[in-house]
Order: structure tokens, then C-alpha cells, then sequence
């Protein structure tokens, strides 16, 4: 199974268009050695010609180019992406939908929560209806893990997770898990297994034994501490507000290095990291201990085969 990482950053990239902090301002000058990043996505392949699109971020089109496989192959008009899997409905993983709108009729799998923000409070599909199409697979949310689904050579099912539905969606105040998905993809040849996780509030019983489960993880990096939006002067929210489990531990409990530290999986990697996340740094303290503990940092371009 081939990952490319297309965009490894959170909504806004790095450096962020309006953002002045060390770190983004740091990047732009040359005073912090940090890679730059788009919004978070991968594309998976079971043969390296045939890609499923995992998220669709308001980069896509500059991801796109960058990235030769997914680039027309054959004929005048081509692509070889056979379908998109939504893990929710934020913008930063759906806005590059309409950039799809040229292409063939739009296979995509996603909740039912989605779904109807999507075609809703946000009304995408609507408008994607009136160019290419869209044939919606449904990935209802199961505990335990619902359907399988056989795309393009592999196998992946939709698993629940803690988090946030969208700041537009009717559901934002509510507690319901059905609104976050993470991704289990499994190759069916080598029995290998990834699982897809870029937002992720808590990590549980059944989140462990969805991480323990595969060979490589690709789970959530959005904040290195609960705070640190609020101690950058970036913002009022804490993770948690948003739905993502900090690296360290906090007031909610142990944060995602403990739950990786304890992870049976090959490959730890951590994506959809946001630009106020101090392990950017790649010559801080907070890179360095994420070395130590051999978890890796998602870039833009980054390439695994499981």
C-alpha cells in the first residue's frame, strides 16, 4: 500500500496567510527552520496508478500538481483518482470538492452527517450536482467499526471518534461522535492496515484498539499543549474547544505522545499540525523529543508504503 501525504498542515497551513507568531513569521524570514505546509490530506494506492483521496483541502489544487501520480496519466482528460473519503464536514477537508468539478462523476464516501451539512449548511454537493455529479457512498458510523468498503483495491471502514462537528454545522454543541470519523484502510493482499485519524479528541478503549490494530497511524498533531492558542495570543479556544487531543497531557487527561508511546503500530506519524504547534521548529526541544520517542512529522510530499 502507497501513502502520499499531500498536505500535512491544519486549516490555514503553514505558514498561516494572516499570521504574524514566531513561528509562521520565523519561517517566512529564514530565523526558523520549518517546512512549509498546505491543509491536511493523503491519497492511498494499492498499485501506485488507481488513488483514493482522503479529505479534499482548499490546497488540492496546488497538491495536485506537486504530486506526480495524481497527475493525468492517459488520454486528453484523465485522472486517477477513483474516489474521496470524507472524515467530516470542516472546511479545510472539503473546500477542494469544488475543485474536483471538472473531473468525472464524483464517487464519495462519507457519514450521513456529513452528508447533510454538505448538502445542507453548506450545500457543496448541491452545486457539484450542477458540473460533474456526485454518487454518495454512505459510511454510517458504527462503535466497533461499521461496513467495509472495497475501493480501488483496498478496504477501509469508517470508524467513530471523539470530536467537534464544524463551527457552521447545526451539531457543533453537541456531543455526538457520529460527526468525526478516522479511516482503517487495509490492504487486502498484504493484510497491512493504516489508520487515518486527522482529528482526534480522545484516545479510549476503542481509539486504542483501533491503533493497535494496524501497521501505521496517521493520527492527530493539530496542538503540542491545551493552551497554547491562547498563550501564543492567537485565540480564545483550547484543544479541546476544537476537538483535538494535545500532544501532552493536560486537564483532560494523558495527551497523544502517552497514547502513541503505548501504540503496537510499526509507524507513529502525526499530521494536521497548526502553524502555533512549537514541534514545526524542526531544531526545538518539541522535535527532538518526538524523535527520541520515534514518532515522526508528517510534510507535504511525504511518501510510506506499508
Amino acid at each position: 500500500m502507497k501513502i502520499l501525504v499531500l498536505g500535512s498542515g491544519a486549516g490555514g497551513g503553514f505558514p498561516q496567510w494572516n499570521c504574524n507568531c514566531r513561528l509562521c513569521a520565523g519561517q517566512r524570514s529564514g530565523q526558523v527552520r520549518a517546512s512549509a505546509r498546505t491543509q491536511s490530506s493523503i491519497a492511498v494506492s494499492a498499485n501506485g496508478d488507481d488513488w483514493i483521496l482522503l479529505n479534499a483541502s482548499p490546497d488540492i489544487g496546488a497538491q495536485l500538481r506537486a504530486s506526480k501520480a495524481l497527475q493525468p496519466q492517459h488520454g486528453v482528460r484523465h485522472s486517477p483518482i477513483k474516489a474521496v473519503v470524507l472524515m467530516d464536514s470542516q472546511i479545510d477537508h472539503v473546500a477542494g470538492l469544488l475543485s474536483l468539478r471538472e473531473g468525472p462523476r464524483l464517487q464519495l464516501y462519507c457519514t450521513p452527517e456529513s452528508y447533510e451539512d454538505l448538502t445542507g449548511s453548506l450545500p457543496l454537493l448541491k452545486a457539484l450536482d450542477k458540473y460533474c455529479g456526485v454518487n454518495w457512498h454512505p459510511m454510517p458510523l458504527v462503535p466497533g467499526g461499521g461496513e467495509w468498503h472495497e475501493i480501488a483495491g483496498l478496504r477501509l471502514q469508517a470508524v467513530p471518534v471523539p470530536g467537534k462537528a464544524p463551527p457552521y454545522s447545526p451539531r457543533r454543541q453537541t456531543e455526538a461522535r457520529s460527526d468525526n470519523a478516522a479511516v482503517l484502510i487495509e490492504d487486502p493482499a498484504s493484510g497491512k492496515r493504516v489508520l487515518y485519524a486527522p482529528g482526534l479528541a480522545q484516545v479510549g478503549d476503542a481509539e486504542r484498539k483501533s491503533l493497535d490494530a494496524c501497521d501505521c497511524v496517521l493520527v492527530d498533531g493539530t496542538f503540542w499543549t491545551e493552551d497554547e492558542m491562547l498563550t501564543a495570543g492567537l485565540g480564545t479556544k483550547r484543544a479541546a474547544d476544537m476537538g483535538h487531543l494535545p500532544q501532552c497531557d493536560g486537564p483532560h487527561g494523558p495527551g497523544m505522545l502517552k497514547a502513541l508511546d503505548a501504540c503496537a503500530a510499526r509507524r507513529k506519524v502525526l499530521i494536521h499540525i497548526n502553524n502555533s504547534n512549537p514541534m514545526l521548529d524542526e531544531d526545538g526541544a518539541e522535535r527532538a523529543e518526538l524523535t527520541r520517542r520515534g514518532i515522526e512529522v508528517a510534510f507535504d510530499g511525504m511518501e510510506l508504503e506499508i
